[in-house]
């Protein structure tokens, strides 16, 4: 049930035939990110689209309060900033890098010109923009609807797969910083710090530094309330 609010697109790239890989891979231009630089902010136009090779982003949008709302988190692998083009509008949001990160780009031009040349992969972007929007109106709902108790064990659970990899099955650490952890469960610091406490001593997660990992899935899944 916990894949209703996860949204991930690796299959975009691992599911296309080789040909239409090698397309992708041509047009892309890598490039190094440090730890909390900005690729796209909200309201600018956008010039093509983003694939992560290596480390973390957040989305999130700003309200008119000036505060932050963490809307989704991108691990390697996945593409990202294609909506924009595709609806011909500017940004919606803005993405910034969790830590250092490798980023592939593709420029709008290159992007469009695959997109006439790669039925497969337009099909894949029609199946990622579906899967996005049943995902944000599940996590819209959560956030509307539920405590933060429920709200911040429904975060640490998706925090948790999107932080699995293939080499970390077993041990899966969590590394969001609280500012950012409070900001994905919409609400204060101080509240997201007493309710971890209550999750360490309820023997539901440890604690080591800024690193969280889960030794229960099953009774916060329950908490969660999904």
């Amino acid at each position: 049930m916990i894949s209703k609010f996860i949204f991930n697109n690796q299959y975009l790239f691992n599911d296309l035939p080789e040909y239409d890989k090698n397309l992708l891979m041509a047009a892309m231009k890598s490039k190094n990110y440090r730890n909390h630089e900005a690729i796209f902010t909200d309201g600018t136009k956008p010039t093509g689209i983003y694939y992560l090779n290596e480390g973390k982003i957040k989305k999130y949008k700003v309200d008119n309060d000036g505060r932050e709302q963490i809307i989704y988190i991108y691990s390697s692998g996945e593409f990202f900033g294609y909506s924009a083009i595709l609806s011909n509008e500017t940004y919606g949001d803005t993405t910034l890098t969790l830590e250092n990160s490798v980023i592939s780009f593709i420029s709008k031009d290159d992007f469009l010109h695959i997109l006439d040349q790669s039925s497969v992969f337009s099909r894949l972007l029609l199946k990622s923009l579906s899967h996005e929007f049943s995902v944000m109106a599940n996590l819209m709902a959560v956030l509307s609807h539920r405590t933060v108790r429920e709200r911040a064990a429904l975060s640490l659970l998706i925090l948790h797969d999107k932080y699995t990899t293939s080499e970390s099955m077993e041990n899966v650490f969590i590394t969001l910083s609280r500012i950012d952890l409070a900001n994905m469960v919409g609400t204060a610091r101080e509240t997201l710090a007493r309710i971890l406490n209550d999750f360490k001593q309820e023997n539901l997660i440890k604690i080591e530094g800024r690193k969280i990992q889960l030794t229960n899935i099953e009774q916060l899944a329950r908490i969660a309330n999904f």
